[in-house]
């Protein structure tokens, strides 16, 4: 195995430890990962993809998929493998009549929705812009217009794969209906997606959003009342719970709303939860669609962060659940630690949960404990109060949770309990598109067999 026989094989960049630009190229969103590939490929087209999977197969290296490097877990990356960056291919093409977007793997969500606006059209696309679209969908895929329109992959219509063996195949309802399933929740398990296509929706150029916070001692209350609130929101709406800090370090807890409908109806839909206990903050508004996406990338997502992250899914959020996530909120080791809980609701639940590989299709709450800091010499604390603190809040979930949140350290009776009925029929497909595991960078099923 040698860097320069890839290199003859590829038109993008290899990278290795001795060249430049590599130490930049291992970092990913989080950066609490710290790994070092063998090699970076710096894939430009499907050849790239193609020949590069061919190249880590045949020479035994693991494979990280780098798209928009945002997986909490660090999927992106690797020691001693390949990383097959993707984030340099960022074509894509909308029909405005068709309603419908061709988008490659390296874009983010903020470059996807740039393109689409200048129609007036949207997908559903991640809480946070700096995403990017091939993780985020892959995995599912929640965002602000997931009770309108569904999850992510609820709106796509047809992938093209590169699979472990080298083959390029499109996936759609009618070629490979099998892989398409899988696909759409299924995570990097199946094969390098080269592209998506997007069905897209009216929405914007102006949508209502923006938070509307109170103390962090009434977040218990803020809870409760949060309980009700998002059981009853139309699919027009959307709402997360949110406890983070203000630029200067105040601890608050509160509500990030979010409307995609006529204004004056997301006004009085939200009138409600504005109006209830007395919010030190309501910052509620107008505002273009774009703006919105990114309402909170630069306060709780930037790139490089240190993160340490735990997540689950509540069924049916108990009074005891209700209790831990306000004593986590108050004891947090670092000011910027987070915690957010995204109510499915709408559409993402009215789809049948043997429809897509996609398998929590019912009420509940996706739960966050998002540890973040700055001082990697602090990372052992902050990772010690998160597990003990999640310790205390497991049992009150189901044992499962949504792919894309999965931590890198849970157990893989996570990850089949994530998938419920739908696993042993993914471990088929997986059998089928890659017997010898060769994607296993990610929420993993193991092939069947």
């Amino acid at each position: 195995m040698t860097a320069e026989a890839l290199r003859m094989s590829v038109r993008g960049p290899v990278l290795t430890q001795a060249d430049p630009g590599y130490e930049e190229a291992r970092k990913v969103w989080n950066g609490n990962i710290d790994r070092h590939p063998a090699l970076i490929a710096r894939c430009t087209g499907v050849a790239d993809v193609i020949n590069a999977v061919n190249f880590a197969r045949d020479n035994n290296l693991v494979i990280a998929l780098r798209g928009g490097a945002h997986n909490a877990a660090g999927h992106a990356t690797c020691d001693g493998g390949i990383v097959l960056d993707l984030s340099g291919m960022k074509g894509i093409r909308v029909d405005p009549v068709a309603r419908t977007a061709q988008a490659q793997p390296g874009l983010t969500w903020a470059e996807f929705d740039r393109e689409t606006q200048a129609f007036g059209l949207a997908t559903t696309g991640g809480t946070v812009s700096n995403t990017g679209i091939a993780g985020l969908t892959l995995g599912g895929g929640i965002g602000w217009l997931s009770g309108m329109h569904g999850l992510s992959c609820d709106n796509l219509l047809s992938a093209d794969v590169v699979t472990a063996d080298g083959r390029f195949l499109h996936a759609s309802a009618d070629e490979n209906p099998d892989l398409f399933w899988a696909l759409r929740g299924g995570g990097g398990n199946f094969g390098v997606v080269t592209s998506f296509e997007y069905r897209l929706h009216p929405v914007g150029p102006i949508v209502l959003g923006g938070l509307v916070l109170h103390p962090i001692d009434k977040a218990r209350e803020l809870l409760a009342f949060f309980r009700e609130f998002s059981s009853e929101l139309p699919d027009e709406a959307f709402s997360a719970f949110v406890m983070l800090s203000m630029p200067d370090g105040t601890p608050l807890a509160g509500y990030i709303l979010c409307y995609s409908a006529a204004l004056e109806e997301g006004e009085r839909v939200f009138e409600k939860i504005r109006k209830f206990g007395s919010p030190v903050v309501d910052a509620v508004q107008p505002m273009p669609y774009e703006v919105r996406q990114g309402l909170i990338d630069d306060g709780v997502a930037p790139h490089g962060w240190q993160r340490y992250w735990k997540s689950g899914f509540a069924n049916e959020p108990s009074d005891a659940l209700l209790d831990r996530l306000a004593e986590a909120g108050k004891t947090r080791t670092s000011p910027m630690t987070a915690l957010a809980i995204f109510p499915f609701h709408g559409a993402m639940i009215r789809v049948p949960s043997d429809a897509t590989a996609f398998a929590i299709r019912r009420p509940g709450w996706d739960v966050n404990l998002i540890s973040q800091w700055l001082d990697p010499a602090e990372s052992e604390k902050h990772i010690a109060w998160t597990r003990e603190m999640w310790q205390s809040i497991e049992p009150h979930t189901s044992g499962g949770a949504y792919i894309n949140h999965i931590a890198a350290d849970d157990k893989p009776e996570k990850v089949r309990a994530s998938y419920g009925a739908n696993y042993d029929r993914l471990a088929k497909i997986k059998a089928k598109y890659d017997p010898q595991n060769l994607f296993r960078l990610n929420a993993n099923i193991r092939p069947a067999g």
